[in-house]
C-alpha cells in the first residue's frame, strides 16, 4: 500500500532537515584567535609606555591605570579613539597606528596585570563620595555608580568599566568631560555627568581611588 501525499511530504521534509542538519555540523567552526600577549607587550613597550608606563600601572595622574581593566573596554577605547568618536588627539594618533589584533593583543597585555590598590585622599569628602558611589542622588535621579560599575569598582566585562583604584583627577576630568560633552562616547555617563556639581564629581572620583 503505498503512504498517502501527506506522509511523503512528511518524510521528504525531514530527509530534507536531516540532509541540512548533517551539511551544516560538517561546516567547520571558527574559533577565534587568542591574544598574543608577548606581541601585546611589544606594542605597551614601543607605544603606550611612555604616557601609561610599560604595563599600565600607577604612571601619571593624568592618565588613566590600565592594568586589570577589561579588555573588551579596552579594545572599545581603542576603536573609538581611532574613529574619532572619542575625541583626542594625541590617543587618535596613536590608535590610528594600531590593527584590530594590535588592539586585541595590547588589551589582554594590560588586562592580565594585576592592578595595585589606590586610596581616597580627601576625608572632608568621603562620605559624599560614598553616599554618591552607593546609592545616588535621588531628588536629582543620579543613579549609583555601583548599579553599573559594580560595589567594589571592578565594573562588567564587555559593558563597564573596572574603576576601583583609578586616579582619582583622571576620573574627576573625565566626569568633567562627559558633563561638558568634550567626552561624547558614552551618553548615559554624559546623563550622569550633567546633574553633578564640582564638589559631587570630586568627591565620587576620590572615593572610587579608594575602591578594592
Amino acid at each position: 500500500m503505498k503512504p498517502s501525499m501527506s506522509i511523503a511530504r512528511t518524510l521528504s521534509c525531514l530527509s530534507l532537515a536531516c540532509v541540512s542538519a548533517i551539511a551544516f555540523a560538517a561546516q567547520p567552526v571558527t574559533v577565534a584567535p587568542k591574544p598574543d600577549l608577548a606581541k601585546g607587550q611589544a606594542t605597551s613597550t614601543a607605544i603606550c609606555s611612555a604616557c601609561h608606563t610599560a604595563d599600565g600601572s600607577r604612571g601619571s595622574p593624568a592618565n588613566p591605570i590600565l592594568q586589570g581593566q577589561h579588555p573588551e573596554y579596552l579594545v572599545k577605547q581603542l576603536t573609538e579613539f581611532k574613529s574619532g568618536k572619542r575625541d583626542n588627539a594625541i590617543m587618535k594618533g596613536f590608535a590610528a597606528t594600531l590593527s584590530e589584533d594590535d588592539a586585541k593583543n595590547v588589551a589582554a597585555f594590560y588586562s592580565g596585570k594585576q592592578a595595585k590598590a589606590g586610596f581616597a585622599k580627601n576625608k572632608d569628602l568621603i562620605a559624599l563620595g560614598e553616599k554618591i558611589y552607593r546609592g545616588g542622588i535621588a531628588e536629582r535621579s543620579i543613579a549609583a555608580c555601583a548599579a553599573c560599575h559594580s560595589p567594589n569598582g571592578a565594573g562588567l566585562p564587555a559593558q563597564y568599566p573596572r574603576l576601583a583604584g583609578q586616579h582619582a583627577e583622571y576620573t574627576e576630568a573625565q566626569l568633567v568631560a562627559f558633563r561638558g560633552e568634550t567626552r561624547k562616547n558614552s551618553a548615559p555617563m554624559t546623563d550622569v555627568a550633567a546633574k553633578m556639581n564640582d564638589r559631587e564629581i570630586k568627591a565620587v572620583a576620590d572615593y572610587i581611588a579608594g575602591l578594592r
